[in-house]
């Protein structure tokens, strides 16, 4: 079986937890014997991990003076295009209109660089909207010169190339949700980018979801049909693929870990609020915010308005070994989350020794028993527990040891032979139509 995959980010160069869970996926599925992965991002940088799949970047995807293939997905584009910013042509020399024409004789324009080729920055940025929109051009072309089985496009940002690639090949389309705007947004959706996941999502012939709480999300905020939305949940990559580092923390105190996007949907308020009850309860601890985000600037201002700073640290964005570095110093890790589809940072503490403070909002809060859960607004109850967990060795110890036993079980092989019944299960559907 060949699988044709769309993500936006693949590790080392990753945002946050979706590059980290496609990159296992991948991993999980190349496990599975006759079972091949091409791996399509915007931008592919050449220093990716390539030993268990054949990664593509749309970046080098020569463009053809050719019509694209494509149906319905014309609707998608031009909603794209209305809520996108233009891209400034430099000269004329080092960029050309490629027209084509439609099959409603309308006509699209693509920029495309002095080798033939579109450039993308595979960033987030202002011309996210545009990028989405070629990216789905040339996912279009891809899927006309490549041979495969079933398309599988991960997140919003990659609805429109799965649906381009659908459209080329006729070819079942396997819609991944790792997260939705009502969760990003705390329910202040845009109506851009509802509006590609709703497309999406209806265009697919089954819907994976990382959790039963962004399942019943699909179902109820986006009118998708129960019978074609299944849970698979998220791993882990073990330890000994990390090669994480024993480290000292260098100070005699107790360090409470908060690591991840500084945005609403994280709920890091609560946390510096948390650690505001705990400090004036306890000397000996320290706290930590790891990461970046828009409300990074509004926490630092909460925290010298609390006057805990001398107890507070802010350490920006880490990656790769510097997470496992800061687990490994840490005495807890607290993922306060307004609204998590899943969550995987939890496991990656409970594989590094650290027990783990998890919100009910969280995907991952459905599949651990050894972690402690409060609800993301009980600053209260989120100060309790943390002032517990430091003061209690034998408590901490207990969710150490039986935490790790659990979080052990959570392989990504398991996540991919689930993966897998969905694919056959779609292409079965396809035969018998």
């Amino acid at each position: 079986m060949r699988v044709l995959m769309f993500g936006w980010e693949f590790p080392p160069h990753i945002s946050g937890g979706l590059g980290t869970a496609c990159y296992g996926l991948t991993r999980g599925l190349s496990h599975i014997p006759g079972l091949e992965v091409t791996f399509v991002v915007p931008k592919a940088y050449g220093d990716e991990d390539l030993s268990k799949m054949n990664l593509v970047g749309a970046n080098n995807i020569k463009i053809k003076k050719r019509t694209l293939r494509y149906r319905h997905f014309q609707k998608t584009l031009n909603y794209i295009e209305v809520h996108s910013r233009l891209i400034p042509y430099l000269d004329q020399e080092e960029f050309w209109k490629h027209t084509r024409t439609s099959s409603q004789n309308q006509t699209e324009l693509l920029n495309v660089n002095e080798n033939g080729k579109v450039n993308f920055s595979g960033k987030y940025g202002a011309n996210l909207m545009q990028e989405i929109r070629d990216y789905a051009i040339v996912a279009n072309l891809i899927a006309q010169d490549n041979d495969f089985d079933i398309i599988h496009a991960h997140d919003w940002l990659t609805y429109p190339a799965g649906i381009a690639a659908k459209e080329a090949s006729g070819k079942p389309l396997i819609v991944h949700v790792h997260a939705t705007d009502f969760d990003r947004s705390g329910g202040s959706v845009n109506p851009a980018v509802y509006e590609i996941e709703k497309r999406g999502l209806e265009a697919a012939d089954r819907v994976i979801t990382v959790s039963n709480l962004t399942r019943n999300i699909v179902i109820e905020k986006y009118g998708i049909s129960p019978d074609k939305v299944v849970t698979v949940y998220n791993a882990v990559e073990p330890l000994d693929e990390i090669n994480k580092q024993k480290l000292k923390k260098g100070v005699n105190e107790k360090i409470v870990t908060f690591l991840g996007r500084i945005t609403m949907q994280k709920g890091p308020e609560y946390f510096i609020e948390a650690a505001h009850r705990v400090i004036q309860k306890m000397d000996n601890v320290r706290f930590v915010m790891a990461g970046s985000g828009d409300m990074m600037e509004k926490m630092i201002r909460r925290a010298a308005q609390l006057k805990i700073t001398h107890k507070f640290h802010f350490t920006g964005f880490l990656r790769g070994e510097e997470v496992f570095e800061m687990l490994a110093m840490s005495d807890l890790y607290v993922m306060p989350s307004v609204s998590e589809p899943f969550g995987i940072s939890p496991l990656e503490a409970m594989q590094s020794n650290v027990p783990v403070l998890i919100s009910h909002q969280s995907g991952v809060a459905e599949i651990l028993t050894y972690a402690i859960k409060t609800n993301f607004w009980d600053v209260d109850a989120m100060a309790d527990a943390i002032y517990g967990i430091l003061n209690y060795p034998g408590m901490a110890r207990m969710f150490v040891n039986h935490g790790k036993t659990e979080v052990e079980n959570l392989k990504w092989e398991n996540s991919a032979l689930h993966v897998k019944k969905i694919y056959d299960q779609a292409l079965q559907k396809m035969a018998i139509h």
